[in-house]
């Protein structure tokens, strides 16, 4: 999908949204290419454009709520919620939510992660959606989708800004309907 904005300035020539990302090379380490978002939120019609593609890729969904994955999913998905009227709730590493939680281990490259949410957070039969910056290797998601339909939840639809492909995240997600706004080949 390739989406175009008319810049506020109406001297700016329309730009594609991958245009508003900056590539840093050689971080966090040599050969990553690390694909840096600040640049998008940095830039008004930037992040006015990556949340109007993700609000489209919200259209003829039918759901309930929001989830916003830590913490630039809550950057991504508190705008949607608001604007479409649904509720946000959060999944959080383990430690940082005030009431009683649930929790799912998974995996990561060097070890694993916890990520919690409230137990009163999703209702029994609700459609969710869930928000987040980056499809790697897709544990983070599916973490947050298994905690998620432990609650009663049904995971209706995964949307990120961007995806890195290199890294099979899919693959991990099969079972979800994605969708990401930028797709990289490589890792």
């Amino acid at each position: 999908m390739v989406s175009y904005i008319k810049c506020q300035e109406g001297n700016k020539e329309m730009q594609k949204l991958e245009e508003y990302v900056r590539s840093v090379p050689d971080f966090p380490k040599e050969g990553v290419v690390f694909r840096d978002i600040t640049s998008v939120l940095q830039d008004a019609d930037g992040f006015h454009l990556a949340i109007d593609e993700m609000m489209n890729a919200l259209k003829g969904v039918d759901f309930d709520v929001i989830v916003g994955a830590e913490s630039r999913g809550f950057i991504l998905g508190s705008p949607i919620a608001y604007t479409l009227h649904k509720p946000f709730v959060l999944v959080r590493k383990k430690g940082k939510l005030p009431f009683t939680t649930i929790s799912k281990d998974y995996s990561l490259e060097y070890g694993t992660a916890t990520l919690e949410m409230h137990t009163d957070s999703i209702k029994e039969g609700q459609k969710v959606v869930i928000i987040d910056d980056l499809i790697a290797t897709g544990g983070t998601l599916h973490c947050a989708a298994k905690i998620i339909e432990a609650l009663g939840g049904k995971v209706v639809k995964i949307i990120c800004l961007m995806e890195l492909k290199g890294l099979k995240g899919r693959e991990l997600l099969k079972d979800y309907d994605i969708s990401s706004m930028i797709a990289y080949e490589g890792k």
